[in-house]
This record gives C-alpha cells, structure tokens and sequence, in this order.
C-alpha cells in the first residue's frame, strides 16, 4: 500500500533540468512542497513558478562546499522541516584516463561525491532529530560495475553507492530510509539528447530511459510503507547490454 505524499517537504538538487526537473514536476504533482537547487537561477525560478506557491528556487554552485551548506540551511528554514533529500546534481564525463584531464575531474568529484556527501551530513542530524526522513541520492548503473570509458564517472558512483550503503544502516533506527537509484542511459541533456524527436525514436527502439520514467521511480521509492526501504533501484532500457 502506497503513502500519499501531499504536504510532505522536499530538498532537490539539480532541480533545473533533466530528472531533477522531470522529478520536481512530479513530486509537485504529488501534493509535495518543494526546494529546487541548481547553479541557473532563472530555470529555477520558472520552474518554480509553474510548479505550485508552495515551490522555491535556492540557486547555488554545489561544487563550492560552503554553497552545500547554505543551501541545505536555506531549504530546512524556509521549509520548516524536511521529509526529503533527492541528491541529485552531478556531471557526466566519460573518457580515456591517459588522455583526460585531471582538474575537469576534480570539478566533477567535488559535484558527484563531495556535494552529495555534505548535503546529506547537513540534514542528517535534523532528520535524526525528528525520527522521520527519506534520503535518496541519484547513482548510476556505473556505480553497480567499472564502465571501460567512464572510470572516473564510475568511480564517483561507486564511492556515492558505499557512501549510501553505510548511512543507511548508521541512521536506520533513527526512522531514516536511505537508497539509491541507478538509471542506465537516460534520454537528457547529460547524455547529450535535447531533440525531442531523436529521444523518441530512442525510447520507440527501447534504447533509453526518459527523465520522467526515473521521476517515477523516484515517487515510487518515497511512497513505500515505512516498513520498507529501498537500498538499490537499478533500472536499465529494456535492450541495455549491460
């Protein structure tokens, strides 16, 4: 049996485009009042406009450590208390490790791993306080094995799924469920997909997830009984060779 979500608080990082966007209109959609983070203030503030009064837009840099904490302060403040944490942000950077460039990865570390880790050290303790709250933070299929061109990408991964793996049973008494979702290739600007006719064609080939079938798994996840906590949502296109 599934839990309404309405009037429950919600933190999104990445909020501006891709699953964080597809998963705000969601989670909006489920009665949700919600605090969008990303770097482009103006997506922000129009995704927020057109989600509900309820919504607003906290624009910040999360690769900067003090704009995490600030953020995460920001939303608990002005929510008044949050249910959820979706860690989202995150870049996407494949390549050959002889041939890639070491500061570029450190800019994407300091987004995939270091972001995430503080934003959820952040809110912990006032989940803890309040013996309820949902963390959920965006993996990928690469944090469930190495991918031959993406081994720093992988590697953020799988240092976030350890990261969630151990949190999980630190704070599971305290009444807080941590997971992560692990989409295959999804169908956005990350992935280099922005033609709506081309991501159709996509998805028609079963070649690709769309932002909005992770949404979905996003509300599935929050909207299980409290008995239930999902540790790994792997979801893959149907012909994925994975």
């Amino acid at each position: 049996m599934s839990v309404s979500l309405k009037g429950k608080t919600g933190l999104i990082t990445g909020a501006s485009s891709g699953i964080g966007r597809a998963t705000a209109v969601r989670l909006a959609a489920e009665g949700m009042r919600l605090a969008l983070v990303a770097r482009s203030k103006d997506k922000l503030d129009a995704l927020a406009l057109g989600l509900s009064p309820d919504a607003f837009s906290i624009p910040g840099d999360l690769a900067i450590a003090a704009e995490v904490d600030r953020a995460m302060a920001e939303a608990i403040t002005r929510l008044g208390h949050l249910d959820v944490l979706f860690a989202n942000a995150g870049l996407y950077m494949p390549g050959l490790a002889a041939q890639g460039d070491p500061d570029a990865w450190e800019k994407m570390i300091a987004l995939n791993v270091s972001s995430v880790f503080r934003a959820i050290r952040a809110v912990l303790p006032h989940m803890m306080q309040r013996r309820s709250g949902d963390i959920i933070v965006t993996s990928s299929i690469a944090g469930h094995q190495a991918m031959p061109l993406e081994p720093v990408y992988s590697a953020t991964k799988h240092a976030v799924q350890s990261f969630v793996h151990s949190v999980r049973r630190q704070v599971a008494a305290d009444g807080i469920r941590v997971g992560s979702i692990a989409p295959g290739t999804v169908l956005n600007q990350l992935w280099g997909y922005t033609d709506s006719d081309r991501i159709a064609a996509k998805v028609a080939e079963r070649a690709g997830l769309t932002c909005e079938d992770v949404a979905e798994a996003v509300v599935f996840m929050l909207t299980r009984p409290p008995n239930v906590t999902i540790r790994d949502l792997v979801m893959l296109p149907q012909n994925q060779d994975i």
